[in-house]
């Protein structure tokens, strides 16, 4: 294991860090700092958290031959906790990074996280999808094609990244480190064989809010923390949009109704200050209906 004493992001990284704020500029979108918590999980602490993910991936990587691990970058909270775990569990030289924006909307982020992967020590490579996207939608016969629909375009293009991301692993016998966390796993809010493969989760039992709690443990830079969660997609997208709540609220509903099997009446109930009854029933039913994405594919029974 790499030696502890000597993190990623810590007060040896100063300078680095210092560098990466001044290169996002102004055009970084803010979290709305105002946005009242609504009594968010008590989670694992940080320090403790760190240290047990530092460790599993470690004997991840050494108990399958692998040399390293790849690790797709978007310059948001999750992949960049993500990579920095790596750095500190197995050190900078075995940890690659792809950043692979899709369109101009991704231009931004590709910025961040280029910037990041340099304040991290590792190496990395850009690659702009659009062009395989295209490619994809033309030769697609024209009743699948993806043409506009964002879901079946976004869904694609998480492939496609998946793809790369196991070219690369398979081109240097590493392993796909995946950066999905417990909010998006439980709310089904991945996209099957795309950001939803990996061969490691290592933040996979983590809600946003632990996320977010592990990143100011890892001295992780202030504007990644403050980045409101995004797909990334569209102009404007938020996952606080789509999925009809900020993570606060969602992971308070999802404590209570999937982790204690509360029902949605009673977790309405007790969460009455933040969170009206139909968003708990939705992100409720949201769980229910999306539990295939959490299964291996099903088969006939013997």
């Amino acid at each position: 294991m790499c030696d502890p004493s000597t993190p990623a992001f810590g007060p040896e990284a100063a300078a680095e860090r210092s560098a990466v704020e001044a290169s996002v500029g102004t055009d970084t979108p803010r979290r709305d700092a105002a946005r009242a918590p609504a009594d968010p999980p008590s989670g694992a602490d940080p320090a403790t958290e760190r240290e047990e993910i530092r460790t599993f991936l470690d004997d991840a990587v050494a108990a399958a031959g692998a040399d390293g691990v790849i690790v797709n970058m978007s310059g948001g909270l999750d992949s960049t906790v993500t990579a920095a775990l790596a750095v500190e569990a197995l050190g900078a030289d075995r940890v690659h990074g792809l950043i692979l924006p899709r369109n101009k909307i991704g231009a931004p982020h590709a910025r961040d996280a280029e910037a990041l992967a340099d304040a991290l020590g590792i190496d990395h490579d850009t690659v702009h999808i659009q062009s395989l996207s295209a490619q994809l939608g033309a030769i697609t016969p024209e009743q699948f094609a993806p043409h506009d629909d964002p879901v079946r375009s976004g869904n694609a293009s998480a492939r496609l990244r998946m793809t790369l991301a196991y070219l690369a692993a398979n081109a240097t016998n590493r392993l796909v480190c995946g950066t999905t966390n417990r909010s998006e796993r439980l709310l089904g809010y991945v996209t099957k064989h795309g950001d939803g493969a990996a061969d490691l989760l290592p933040i996979g039992h983590l809600y946003k809010t632990e996320v977010r709690a592990l990143a100011d443990e890892l001295d992780v830079p202030e504007f990644v923390v403050e980045k409101p969660p995004t797909a990334g997609f569209l102009h404007g997208q938020r996952d606080a949009d789509d999925l009809g709540a900020p993570y606060e609220v969602i992971d308070a509903v999802l404590r209570l109704g999937v982790d204690r099997g509360l029902a949605p009446e009673t977790v309405a109930e007790r969460l009455s200050a933040d969170a009206d009854p139909e968003t708990v029933t939705d992100l409720l039913a949201r769980h229910r209906a999306t539990a295939h994405k959490r299964t291996q594919p099903a088969t006939p029974s013997r």
